[in-house]
């Protein structure tokens, strides 16, 4: 028989699709100790997986890396785009690479009219392509993994060769004064569009926050605004307004 908090992790995981023993703590305010005990039959009932630290449903178990992250943080990625795309104008020309909080963006945009959109998302292409006077213009090259993103260097050459009002760019890790991912030809595409717009922008939420990635995307100096869904710790707020980075928190 499931319990109430039971349901409850259950309908946390249908919305998030990993969830953190900490993390599910805090939501339900308990003990860490009451979680591990409520997720025990659920994972022994072959509902829930154990997965690198956290749990996830049996049944996402399949789902493609990047679905999966699109259920993570979905809230939280949706209201960031929502800000985000409250700032582009119609007629506006929009550059964005390829990732969850981005494709949220390209969601959010569905309503405008008249853009001009540069990316090597297939997935924002799609998205966009059907909008009322869209144009849209997506990298040739390679396309890498289940995300559909448009790699190499075919693909950056693509990007030098547009202007744009906005460059849009996610990122895995943000830390110190930096902007940081972990795979290098996706760090070589977004600091393409960032070379190439006149307000560039950092689209992600706060779980990146103090994380350190492998390969540096920009300084903060080399952007504009960050979007996301939280306050950045004190540390990061400080480097943010020293080099005079706009803070949009969504919601606030």
């Amino acid at each position: 028989m499931l319990s109430k908090r039971h349901v409850e992790i259950l309908k946390i995981l249908d919305s998030e699709g990993t969830a953190t023993i900490a993390a599910l703590a805090e939501a339900m305010n308990v003990s860490l100790e009451t979680i591990r005990r409520d997720v025990r039959p659920l994972v022994d009932g072959g509902a829930v997986l154990r997965m690198h630290g956290a749990i996830s449903l049996s049944s996402q178990a399949g789902e493609a890396p990047f679905r999966r992250r699109m259920r993570e943080n979905a809230a939280a990625k949706q209201a960031i785009a929502i800000a985000a795309a409250a700032t582009v104008r119609h007629g506006d020309a929009v550059m964005m690479d390829t990732g969850t909080t981005t494709s949220f963006l390209a969601r959010a945009l569905t309503g405008h009219r008249r853009l001009t959109i540069i990316t090597n998302s297939t997935d924002a292409a799609r998205t966009l392509a059907n909008g009322e006077g869209n144009r849209v213009f997506l990298a040739g090259g390679q396309i890498i993994g289940d995300s559909g993103a448009v790699l190499g260097a075919q693909a950056v050459r693509f990007a030098l060769g547009f202007s744009a009002t906005h460059a849009f760019i996610s990122a895995g890790a943000v830390d110190g004064n930096e902007v940081m991912d972990y795979a290098e030809e996706e760090v070589e595409f977004a600091r393409a569009l960032l070379s190439r717009a006149e307000s560039r922008a950092l689209v992600t939420d706060a779980t990146k926050f103090g994380r350190r990635g492998l390969v540096t995307i920009c300084s903060f100096e080399g952007m504009d605004a960050l979007f996301t869904d939280a306050p950045p710790p004190k540390p990061l707020s400080q480097s943010l307004r020293d080099a005079g980075v706009k803070l949009h928190i969504a919601g606030a």
